[in-house]
């Protein structure tokens, strides 16, 4: 615990003029019935849980008058940016609500109720390790009605349910949703946002990430900064791929569109394409995609056009004119969806990222883990709300 230093500073110091009375006796000596007691009023005195110039981050900020009662507490960075905070209800102590993050220098303003006040700063150190989180979408951006708000932290975050506290999802329609906690596919930790429901198109959504100064557990360090981002809901559009009947069909707004013939991925092993409800993650258009980098030794290096990833782990929609033979008539790809140019062309120009992707049908090798791409929509909504780390509770926003 930080040693507490008490600071004193006086305001305004009331001095009392000393007052004489005339003694009623016939010798004229005082006999001290009219003397004035009064005494100057104490400075106000403050004690802070923070204190010097190297303080440990990531703790609230305790301010403790001695005598009376506090009527205001400011604790305000270099900046001007104050740090929020409440007094108690017996008005002898003011507690923040934010930690103080590493790296800030602050001011203490406290006044007590007889309008005397007191002051004293203090300086946080750097910490000795800093997470930090990658968001999903950028602010500003149009997603399609499936896209979840997923964060991914650089270390490990032990302490989920002090992060989770921090994260607020706003949107303008109330929408109900939870956060739920996963390993992303590459073992990070993260915690997804998804909606209940599949969004409204043109629903508002704004994330608010109030992590500086947070301490993300063992091993994990401390959060440096805050974070936020918002974006809008597009059109509603969703895909599904049948390994059945070997088409991807799309309906916008409840209408279908254009059925597309293609081959998926080769059943009975590691080239069969994954099933489920998946989400176009990103539209990369064309990339190298490698064989030997999907464990699927030299199966395949080469250009390809149109591509965008349905999971981390390499499947994706794209253009596959090689395999035109195919389309509409047998599941022989790497597992990926491949289409004509021409299909292609289309279905990239008209998709969102965020779109649902879902792919039904016989010869799949199952759904992906849930941190394989965003596979939250394959649980119920009682599943995921059992993710998040601070209640099953159904949180609005």
């Amino acid at each position: 615990m930080s040693r507490t230093r008490r600071t004193a500073i006086a305001g305004t110091a009331l001095l009392a003029a000393a007052l004489t009375a005339c003694s009623g006796g016939s010798d004229g000596a005082s006999d001290g019935k009219g003397k004035d007691e009064s005494k100057p009023k104490a400075p106000m005195a403050v004690s802070v849980n923070l204190t010097g110039d190297q303080v440990k981050a990531g703790q609230p900020v305790t301010v403790t008058v001695a005598e009376g009662k506090l009527a205001a507490v400011k604790v305000t960075d270099a900046k001007g940016a104050e740090l929020p905070g409440k007094i108690a209800d017996d008005g002898k102590t003011w507690t923040s609500e934010r930690n103080a993050p590493p790296g800030a220098e602050y001011k203490v303003e406290a006044q007590n109720t007889d309008n005397q006040s007191a002051t004293t700063q203090f300086k946080t150190g750097p910490a000795d390790k800093v997470n930090k989180v990658a968001i999903n979408i950028s602010k500003g951006s149009t997603v399609g009605v499936a896209m979840p708000v997923s964060l991914v932290f650089d270390n490990p975050v032990t302490n989920k349910a002090e992060v989770e506290k921090q994260l607020k999802v706003t949107t303008s329609d109330n929408t109900e949703g939870s956060w739920g906690w996963m390993k992303d596919h590459d073992g990070k930790d993260r915690v997804d946002w998804r909606p209940k429901d599949y969004w409204k198109s043109g629903t508002d959504v704004k994330v608010d990430m109030k992590l500086n100064g947070v301490d993300s557990g063992k091993g994990g360090g401390l959060f440096a900064r805050d974070y936020n981002t918002e974006f809008k809901i597009g059109k509603d559009r969703r895909v599904q791929v049948s390994l059945d009947t070997k088409k991807l069909t799309v309906t916008e707004n409840g209408q279908a569109q254009k059925a597309i013939p293609i081959s998926a991925g080769t059943p009975g092993g590691k080239k069969a394409s994954w099933s489920g409800k998946m989400v176009i993650m990103t539209k990369e258009g064309t990339i190298r995609m490698d064989s030997q980098t999907v464990g699927l030794d030299n199966a395949y290096d080469k250009m390809v056009d149109y591509s965008m990833r349905l999971t981390w782990s390499g499947m994706y929609a794209h253009a596959a004119p090689w395999n035109a033979a195919n389309f509409g008539r047998t599941n022989s790809s790497s597992g990926c969806v491949g289409m004509s140019d021409a299909d292609a062309k289309e279905f990239f120009g008209q998709s969102q990222v965020g779109d649902l992707f879902e792919v039904v049908g016989e010869g799949s090798k199952g759904q992906p883990p849930i941190g394989n791409g965003y596979g939250e929509w394959n649980l119920s909504f009682d599943e995921w709300k059992a993710k998040s780390a601070l209640s099953a509770a159904p949180q609005n926003g």
